[in-house]
């Protein structure tokens, strides 16, 4: 993996939504400093993240952390947890799952050739494609 020139981290990048005050950002982000290390490998720049909690301390409150990372789909993960830190490091981890499975999905798994050479270019499958052509119409 190439490094980052400007790492994103939850300090950078968080924005509180509805339900919190800016008051409340900086013990959010201490709950949230985990993600750090997760959120290194993508650009701040292209980063962001917002929680939101909907019927606050109340019973059956929602916190919603969303997170857009250019390039790839949005990610929205919730906690219906009734205590407010609970729930807020239930859809925290439930994040940091989300995106070490979208991260192991664009990684090739099985073919030692494309994790060290790369996945073929829109050409080199074009050519691929063109001597599969040919050898079909040497065999006929």
């Amino acid at each position: 993996m190439s490094a980052v020139s400007n790492p994103a981290t939850v300090a950078e990048c968080l924005r509180v939504g509805a339900g919190f005050s800016q008051g409340d950002r900086n013990w959010i982000v201490e709950q949230f400093a985990t993600l750090d290390a997760r959120l290194a490998a993508f650009h701040a720049d292209a980063t962001e993240l917002e929680v939101s909690v909907k019927d606050r301390e109340a019973r059956g409150q929602k916190v919603t952390l969303e997170c857009w990372i250019a390039g790839r789909q949005k990610i929205v993960t919730t906690s219906s947890e009734e205590d407010l830190r609970a729930a807020l490091h239930d859809a925290r981890d439930d994040l940091r799952r989300r995106l070490n499975d979208a991260k192991t999905k664009q990684e090739p798994r099985h073919n030692k050739h494309i994790r060290e050479m790369g996945q073929p270019g829109p050409d080199q499958v074009a050519d691929a494609d063109l001597d599969l052509t040919r050898a079909d119409a040497e065999t006929v």
